[in-house]
């Protein structure tokens, strides 16, 4: 009996042995993964980075799209959303042509966000013959191919896309991705690292829906 207890208590033994190497194991691995995931996501972040500030300066363009973004319950513009508008106003200014403001409405929002622009440019002066509301799209690529559609009735041949600096690469891949002959410039992400961070990060998100539904074909 003795000795069956003690070839049991070295088998347990090795059977644990065996368990914490293979737990060792796992650790390692899962490890290994995580750094590979936070080094894949830097590089991720560091391709917006790269993209938005090789972006060609614009030239040329006989009309814009406006791309929006969130409007606040009370009405007022997101903090993107009055960057945006701010930077159509001084393309305008540089060469007057019409524009198209892009967006539906989404949750917690007054009106469409397309509407809402229009009505902000109106008031910071640009006349309201100039300024074409689109309200029925809720994407990036719809806002691209509504927009288009408008302004290519109109006889124009070259929009201006503006967004913001770290979403104007993605808009303009989508542009092309739609045969829409664009150009583009962003508004400044300028609102604190944290701000910076948080819509950075949320677009290098977004590149990988786009290769995934542009090149795998998900339905994302």
């Amino acid at each position: 009996m003795g000795a069956k207890n003690q070839q049991a208590e070295s088998l347990n033994q090795e059977m644990a042995a065996g368990n914490r190497k293979s737990l060792g194991r796992l650790v390692r691995l899962a490890i290994l993964l995580l750094c590979m995931g936070v080094v894949s996501f830097a590089g991720l972040v560091g391709y917006v980075c790269y993209q938005e500030v090789h972006v060609p300066p614009p030239s040329d363009y006989d009309s814009m799209i406006v791309l929006g973004a969130q409007v606040l319950p009370s009405g007022e513009p997101s903090v993107q959303l009055r960057w945006r508008l701010d930077k159509a106003l001084v393309m305008y200014g540089r060469h007057p042509c019409p524009i198209v403001t892009c967006g539906a409405r989404g949750g917690n929002e007054p009106d469409a966000e397309g509407k809402v622009m229009r009505e902000l440019l109106i008031k910071d002066g640009l006349p309201p013959d100039q300024i074409i509301a689109e309200t029925g799209s809720e994407d990036t690529r719809d806002n691209i191919r509504n927009a288009w559609s408008i302004l290519s009735k109109l006889g124009r041949e070259r929009p201006l896309i503006v967004t913001s600096d770290y979403h104007l690469p993605r808009a303009l891949a989508i542009a092309a991705d739609l045969d829409v002959p664009t150009q583009g410039i962003g508004s400044l992400c300028r609102n604190g690292l944290e701000y910076w961070a948080k819509n950075h990060f949320r677009e290098a998100l977004a590149w990988v829906k786009y290769w995934g539904i542009k090149h795998l074909g998900l339905r994302l």
